[in-house]
């Protein structure tokens, strides 16, 4: 009786093991990783093109400038600081064409600073 219950429990656990390991979050390389920088008055690039399903992190840097990053469709925002590397993870879940934005007065023409994710299936 105590070796069927072993062996329940032995092949219990291994179940549990191996879904875990085939269910865990996205490895480093099924992330698209893509850097902007934000400078007076522009992300460069502008247009960013991605899968639908696909995890995407963006790595935003400024190079003259405290700059914000809002994302609403999203729900993403963050600060962007001259000489470090803020990142962002998501994964879109919707397919389109979407606005960012500078969230943080830049300057004069701080209102025109966006750039465009398209999402496709």
């Amino acid at each position: 009786m105590k070796r069927i219950t072993i062996l329940v429990l032995a092949i219990t656990t291994g179940l549990g093991v191996l879904a875990y390991t085939t269910h865990s979050a996205p490895q480093a390389d099924d992330v698209k990783v893509i850097s902007i920088t934000a400078k007076k008055f522009d992300f460069t690039p502008g247009e960013i093109t991605v899968k639908k399903g696909v995890p995407v992190a963006l790595e935003l840097t400024s190079s003259d400038r405290v700059h914000g990053f809002s994302f609403p469709d999203f729900k993403l925002t963050a600060k962007i600081e001259p000489g470090k590397v803020t990142r962002v993870v998501f994964t879109p879940d919707k397919t389109g064409e979407f606005t960012f934005s500078c969230n943080i007065f830049c300057g004069s023409g701080h209102e025109e600073m966006a750039g465009r994710l398209i999402v496709t299936d």
